[in-house]
């Protein structure tokens, strides 16, 4: 058993628990699971698609912020139009939520494209704790090079794109030294899983 199995199993326990089986989730020919959350924010439902093949390692830390309600009632703070929108860090009124220890780079190999979603991070590319954003364009110079870490994509947007564009084009403000702040509320209501079809 390799250490990003060893990593990702308790994630996925927790996933199951939340009033699903992971043996809902088809993956693609390897036929491993492929876990769908949705976002549900104040615009809109955003639903994710993730993959723990590529990204095991990162996978695992993002469901044990959102089983763990870490995601509740945050906000996207940092809107770019035609880059990005990024959260998972504030809550509405600006203070940063506690955050565990940040993860190690993972190299996934998947490209920063339309509709991916990457983990944020500092300079430092071993710095990635809870901040997450999605790429609202091709954004090839964030993807891994052997000159340059990148930013590790774990997962895509499969439905809901429209509200992501709409969350994008929110007007923006500096706020307490924080660039591309929204001048109106962008909440992340919860992140969930996503259970089987009816």
């Amino acid at each position: 058993m390799t250490w990003d199995l060893v990593l990702l199993l308790p994630s996925l326990l927790l996933f199951a628990s939340c009033a699903i089986s992971i043996a809902d989730y088809h993956g693609k020919s390897d036929k491993k699971p492929s876990p769908v959350v949705v976002i549900q924010t104040n615009k809109g439902n955003v639903e994710v698609e993730l993959n723990i093949v590529a990204a095991p390692r990162t996978v695992a830390n993002f469901l044990q912020y959102m089983l763990y309600k870490h995601y509740d009632g945050t906000i996207f703070h940092r809107i770019i139009r035609g880059f990005m929108i990024q959260g998972g860090g504030f809550t509405l009124h600006g203070p940063e939520k506690r955050t565990r220890e940040p993860i190690k780079m993972e190299a996934t190999g998947l490209k920063n494209e339309i509709g991916t979603v990457a983990m944020a991070r500092t300079n430092d590319p071993d710095s990635a704790t809870s901040q997450f954003f999605i790429n609202t364009a091709n954004n090839p110079f964030l993807d891994f090079k052997p000159v340059n870490p990148g930013y590790a994509v774990f997962g895509k947007v499969i439905k809901g794109m429209d509200v992501v564009k709409k969350i994008e084009t929110v007007p923006t403000m500096t706020q307490n030294f924080y660039e591309n702040w929204p001048k109106e509320e962008v909440i992340i209501e919860k992140i969930v899983a996503k259970g089987p079809e009816k």
